[in-house]
């Protein structure tokens, strides 16, 4: 008697069933889709990097195609991946997305293509738009609703205390004034009421809900929209004001909703099938603020990658720093629920001097031997290194900073340079930190932390040691996924995940957490902190812009 399978019919073991939740990281180098479980461990990811454009000098640009074609490929493959381990792709409930914050798109309403390449983040081409209202300022100043007007330093604070930043070539509003101004379809556009304008998350939401009779979904969350100049912190309304300050038109601008509700379905590739909702929107670094469940006021993290970003929760509280830092939206957890705040702190060199030691001084090999080097000495024997590389961002703010070493003596050996190194980021971190205590009247209570360097255990303890407070280290550190994907499962309580709920939550990556508990005293640490203060003022205004001499 014969099998009652053919050869031509091979049995297949049925696909599983599971319940996840995925996350789309759309970086400035490379995009990834990461497929989460309740206790956020990775099932499987997909990562693709993308092609960088840089034009001229100081320009940086994407092409907005490629964006999504790449997100594409990463949603297929992580699929894929999901199949081979058994899984029906109806596991993934929902997605989240996270993305490169202020890096600004221009398309067309009427074709949905795009007008002209996207314009990254930290693209400087603006300096001359950011001078043009610098001046504006200057002698014709903002003007209010009630009409009057406010110039100089009044103006710029007026702008302050309602957007949380100042006017920079970072922002998206001063990069759509350029393309406006150098792109003639953009201004075609705007001025036939054709144009769209969005970040990378508005972008990459259009093509994935859009459909052969319908356009796709035009919206944004508050921590995208806060990176704009265009957003009032305190209603999470478009500024009007702003608007006409800058002479743009409401129409163009992305629908606000909140960061955690569903939004619509995918409507092509990988997760049509099944439906898949977004329902999380951050940009990347409060979505990292979120994955190291920062949720409470007084909480902070640091992203040690090639720079530093810090964000400490303020609360329902908008915070305008006088020392140098930035107000911004943390997250609202739903539309009905009150918007969190923070304060963040840019540091412009971390992780990029150990690359300097590696490939400028050639005194390293790779990571592995800076940690094994630094380790080699107990202190850094005197020494400090302000690594001014690139001037000094938060707090400090002065481009024309110099890098500093002092404290060199005869007794210096590469160990101590290294150990400085690590002690240059946690020093300037504390900087931040101690900024973000003062102006919002509130402790630290712990640091969380994630990125390249927080795989050094040394690095973690040195900065606990010289911040005097703990610092939280995960065993999964895709932080800034991680917390896309909370977002996405809290709008639809997968799990039981609820962000306005912390205890929900509790057990989510906290498997193989570590904490790095400080072992010096009060006293250790103010001497050395005042020696690293000192170093400090020595490198500022090393560089004077338009000096000969």
């Amino acid at each position: 008697m014969g099998s009652i399978f053919s050869a031509q019919e091979p049995f297949e073991e049925p696909t599983k069933m599971g319940e996840f939740v995925g996350a789309l990281d759309c970086g400035t180098t490379s995009t990834r889709f990461i497929v989460f479980d309740k206790d956020a461990n990775i099932i499987v990811q997909y990562q693709s990097e993308f092609p960088q454009y840089y034009p001229h000098p100081g320009w940086h640009e994407h092409h907005p195609e490629e964006l999504y074609d790449v997100t594409v490929k990463c949603l297929e493959g992580a699929a894929e991946k999901l199949r081979e381990k058994g899984y029906s792709v109806d596991s993934i409930k929902t997605i989240g997305i996270t993305n490169q914050r202020e890096t600004t798109v221009a398309w067309s309403k009427s074709t949905g293509k795009h007008l002209c390449n996207a314009i990254v983040w930290d693209d400087g081409r603006t300096a001359s738009v950011v001078q043009h209202y610098e001046i504006v300022l200057e002698s014709t100043g903002i003007e209010l609703p009630d009409g009057t007007f406010l110039k100089g330093k009044e103006g710029k604070k007026w702008i302050a205390e309602r957007t949380g930043l100042p006017i920079s070539t970072y922002f998206s509003a001063i990069k759509l004034h350029w393309m406006i101004q150098h792109h003639p379809e953009v201004k075609e556009a705007l001025d036939k009421d054709d144009l769209s304008f969005g970040t990378v998350d508005s972008w990459l939401i259009y093509n994935m809900t859009k459909t052969a009779d319908k356009p796709g979904l035009h919206l944004t969350d508050p921590t995208n929209a806060s990176r704009s100049l265009l957003l009032d912190l305190h209603n999470l309304q478009w500024s009007e004001t702003m608007l006409q300050f800058f002479g743009l038109k409401r129409s163009i601008l992305p629908e606000l909703r909140s960061s955690s509700e569903v939004y619509g379905a995918i409507s092509e590739g990988a997760l049509k099938g099944p439906g898949v909702s977004i329902a999380g929107i951050a940009g990347d670094q409060q979505a990292a603020l979120i994955g190291n469940k920062c949720l409470t006021k007084g909480e902070g993290k640091n992203t040690y990658g090639t720079g530093a970003f810090v964000l400490f929760n303020t609360g329902e509280d908008v915070v305008v720093s006088k020392r140098g830092l930035i107000g911004t939206v943390a997250y609202q957890a739903g539309p009905d629920v009150k918007p969190t705040y923070a304060l963040e702190g840019s540091i412009s060199v971390a992780g990029s001097a150990v690359k300097w030691l590696r490939d400028g001084l050639n005194m390293i090999d790779d990571v592995g031997h800076f940690n094994t080097l630094a380790a080699q000495c107990e202190d850094t024997g005197g020494l400090y290194f302000v690594t001014a590389l690139s001037g000094l961002l938060a707090p400090y703010w002065d481009p024309g900073a110099g890098g500093l070493m002092i404290g060199l003596t005869s007794y210096t050996t590469p160990a101590h340079i290294a150990r400085a190194t690590m002690e240059a980021a946690a020093f300037h971190t504390l900087a931040v930190v101690d900024a973000m205590k003062a102006d919002a009247n509130t402790e630290l209570k712990r640091l969380k932390v994630d990125g390249g360097m927080t795989n050094s255990d040394l690095m973690m303890q040195i900065q606990a040691d010289l911040g005097g407070f703990d610092v939280v280290r995960p065993e999964m550190r895709e932080s800034t996924a991680l917390g896309a994907a909370l977002l996405a499962a809290s709008a639809i309580k997968l799990f039981g995940w609820n962000l306005t709920d912390r205890s929900t939550v509790e057990h989510v990556n906290s498997k193989g957490k570590r904490t790095f508990k400080p072992t010096t005293t009060v006293e250790e640490r103010n001497r050395r902190h005042k020696d690293w203060t000192k170093a400090v003022e020595r490198s500022r205004n090393w560089n004077v812009f338009g000096d000969d001499d």
